[in-house]
């Protein structure tokens, strides 16, 4: 299968996302030209899985491992990886790799963008969020208690590279919670793609190579599509928070324990789609199939006994806010958004009491 290759205008300079089975074997020809001194950043489980693809750039003292899971995403980590940059004798002529799932890519990223001001990056996602979403686009950053990526930058990496073939270990609940984010995209840019993962989802959870390979592509073109239109989210890019609202005030009321951020943005789906049907935007089929879509991927975690109130107040925290006012993405059909900014605390708690909270 001929790897698929996408260029990313960026105010930092260009930055290509290829995509492919087999790919991460080219990773270190592909990042040679980047210099010589490279830092793998991992994960313990990840690199026992599959590392021995990245073994020639690691070298002698292997790579740089942090705790993997949402509640690693932290300053407490990045301070860790400072300590070891240092160590390895870093340089603004070094470059850093991510090798791992989105947690690691946003921190790493974070770490990069802030060492001596700047050190290039590469990301290598391991999970299916991070291949299809998080790691193209240059967003990099780190949760705080009060909510999720309250610190970071927009520093994109010098190149992107999905291997379809790297997910072939992660749990059923793991490609799940990215297949959200497939969805998501179907949701706010593509029926086409929507229809394509309803009538083949068991291709897909099969990761039949043809359909995933196909389906990361096409996510990845709608990312890099909007990316280049508004690379600092001032306007276009906030379609890419659909359901991201909720969801990530339910992974920070949570402690980023109990949902991973798909599921979290799958209720977060759920959710705006009830506030959007209800202010007379989507019709009533079309939730109805993102509602019959989601369910039939498999259960979410209860969330019956969290409290509406505490999720709104953590929306009070969100990074979508800005100058006091919440930018919530509606949806008008699948396939279609509206951006809100008017949305108001009674729409949402009936929002949240739809999908199950409690007053």
């Amino acid at each position: 299968m001929t790897p698929i290759r996408f260029e990313v205008s960026s105010a930092y300079g260009a930055y290509a996302v290829v995509i492919g089975p087999g790919v991460v074997r080219e990773v270190d020809v592909l990042t040679r030209p980047f210099g010589r001194s490279r830092l793998i950043v991992s994960a313990d489980p990840i690199w026992r899985r599959h590392g021995r693809h990245l073994r020639s750039i690691a070298g002698r003292r292997g790579p740089a491992l942090v705790p993997d899971g949402e509640r690693a995403k932290s300053l407490a980590t990045v301070a860790r990886l400072y300590d070891v940059f240092v160590e390895r004798s870093l340089d603004r002529a070094s470059t850093i790799i991510a090798f791992g799932g989105g947690v690691l890519g946003d921190l790493t990223g974070f770490a990069a963008a802030t060492y001596l001001r700047g050190v290039a990056f590469v990301q290598v996602p391991t999970t299916l969020v991070a291949q299809v979403d998080s790691a193209i686009g240059g967003k990099v950053g780190v949760n705080l208690a009060a909510g999720k990526n309250l610190v970071g930058a927009f520093y994109p990496p010098r190149l992107v590279v999905c291997d379809p073939t790297l997910l072939s270990t992660l749990p059923r609940r793991e490609f799940r919670a990215g297949l959200y984010e497939v969805v998501k995209y179907g949701v706010i840019a593509s029926r086409p793609l929507f229809d394509r993962v309803s009538t083949g989802l068991d291709l897909l959870f099969r990761q039949d190579a043809a359909a995933l390979n196909q389906v990361i592509a096409d996510c990845c073109a709608l990312k890099v599509a909007t990316v280049v239109q508004d690379e600092r989210e001032a306007g276009p890019r906030r379609i890419l928070n659909f359901g991201h609202t909720i969801g990530h005030a339910l992974e920070a009321v949570t402690r980023y324990r109990r949902l991973l951020h798909g599921e979290a943005v799958g209720y977060g789906m759920l959710a705006a789609a009830r506030l959007s049907a209800a202010r007379g935007l989507l019709g009533a089929d079309d939730e109805a199939a993102l509602g019959d879509l989601i369910r039939r991927m498999g259960p979410l975690p209860a969330v019956g006994d969290l409290s509406a109130a505490r999720v709104i107040d953590a929306i009070g925290h969100d990074k979508k806010v800005v100058n006091g006012t919440l930018h919530f993405v509606l949806a008008t059909a699948i396939g279609a958004t509206s951006m809100a900014t008017d949305v108001t605390t009674t729409e949402i708690r009936r929002a949240l009491r739809h999908i199950g909270l409690r007053a």
